[in-house]
């Protein structure tokens, strides 16, 4: 099965094993508005049904990166309180973050406010040297409430988290490299193809492996060691455990001889 539908928001191109999406709203810097959350939404049935490696990438705007600017401040502006306890973008990044399969965000340029939210919600963020991320909310007379006030502080400490929400600070592609909050940085025409390179070392792990290992390391403190105990019993039953250790044991046998 793959992903169907008109899509005005976001682009998709899904392969095998993998699916990459794009938001495509250039006009606006890939605002987030509620076609885009609507649009993504759809992407997550489709993935928590079918599970497939997801990267998440911008496009370009007038030549120049851009990963996505933000929530749209139109949209944004005439929302309300209960708009805010429907937790519209929170909702959405946070089954984000729980796909069962693990997540890459291919940031370019401005990943600012909800946009930064979408980045750390993903397991996995790679950049450009352009990369602007930062959580400009508190100038706006809000706060980053999808996700970046706790997703934040966990990724890069109280500190810098501090500075990032409650001071405006936003960082650039060196400053977010060094403070582990991207892992990698390529100039911008290189930037898919290290993310595919990425999804090509996750998908050649044991698929089974890789969901039941995401799901134990997002388990909270108390819940291990016995949680680790139970995925481990699971997997020694499956037949991939009984493949892959003995083509490892035939391969050493191999290079032995």
């Amino acid at each position: 099965m793959t992903l169907t539908g008109d899509f005005t928001a976001i682009t998709a191109q899904e392969g095998p094993d993998r699916l990459h999406i794009r938001l495509d709203r250039p006009e606006v810097r890939n605002a987030i508005d509620a076609t885009m959350v609507e649009e993504l939404h759809r992407v997550c049935d489709h993935l928590e049904s079918e599970p497939k490696i997801l990267i998440l990438s911008g496009t370009e705007v007038k030549g120049k990166g851009v990963f996505a600017s933000g929530a749209d401040i139109r949209q944004l502006r005439e929302r309300r309180r209960d708009d805010a306890l429907r937790g519209i973008n929170s909702r959405l990044f946070d089954r984000l973050a729980h796909l069962p399969m693990p997540v890459i965000a291919a940031v370019d340029g401005y990943a600012l406010g909800g946009g930064a939210e979408l980045a750390w919600a993903a397991d996995f963020r790679i950049g450009t040297p352009h990369v602007v991320i930062g959580q400009p909310e508190t100038g706006l007379g809000i706060v980053a409430a999808a996700g970046a006030m706790w997703r934040l502080r966990e990724l890069a400490g109280e500190p810098l988290a501090k500075e990032m929400l409650l001071a405006g600070r936003t960082l650039g592609a060196e400053e977010a490299l060094a403070a582990r909050l991207i892992t990698e940085i390529h100039e911008p025409e290189a930037l898919l193809d290290a993310a595919h390179a990425l999804a090509d070392r996750i998908a050649r792990q044991d698929p089974l492996a890789i969901r039941i290992a995401k799901g134990v390391f997002h388990a909270p403190r108390e819940a291990h060691p016995y949680v680790d105990e139970l995925a481990q019993a699971v997997l020694f039953e499956s037949e991939a455990k009984f493949d892959r250790m003995q083509s490892f044991l035939d391969r050493r046998k191999e290079r032995r001889s």
